[in-house]
């Protein structure tokens, strides 16, 4: 017989994507591991757990396992607006903005040490590849249709 479950058990873990605003080229690369380290912190601060966070100089990856108490947009939201403000504190002037929306996927145990690898490599990985090319290639490949434009179908 299985006991009664007193507790909630919940892996909700979720790996997202966004750009700076315009995609412009805005996080330096001497402040890009300061960056994602205190993106890291505010996820810690609202209870969130980072697994892995990273990116290039137009954006961001971030997989986090979110709590059951919290949606998905409020996590995104506290993350953006905490390191938009950063960002304009310590190197962009006023000018740093993240775009207004987001890509997010939903991660299985088994592929999270994947998916922090590749996060973690970003700087090698977009050698080969820019950020528009990712970002289509992500989300195809987690089942978003694409218009002839390039941009998930609505």
């Amino acid at each position: 017989m299985v006991p009664p479950m007193p507790d909630s058990h919940v892996a909700n873990r979720v790996h997202c994507v966004f750009s700076t605003k315009n995609r412009g080229k805005d996080i330096p690369v001497e402040m890009q591991e300061r960056l994602w380290s205190f993106m890291a912190g505010i996820a810690r601060q609202n209870g969130i757990a980072p697994i892995a966070i990273g990116g290039f100089d137009d954006h961001a990856h971030v997989l986090m396992a979110v709590p059951p108490t919290m949606t998905l947009a409020k996590a995104m939201q506290l993350i953006k607006a905490g390191s938009s403000k950063w960002c304009n504190q310590n190197f962009a002037d006023g000018r740093f903005e993240w775009q207004a929306g987001y890509s997010a996927v939903s991660v299985s145990t088994s592929m999270i040490g994947k998916t922090a690898a590749y996060i973690q490599n970003q700087r090698e990985h977009h050698r080969k590849r820019d950020f528009a090319e990712e970002w289509r290639l992500f989300l195809e490949s987690n089942g978003f249709a694409i218009g002839t434009d390039g941009t998930p179908n609505k």
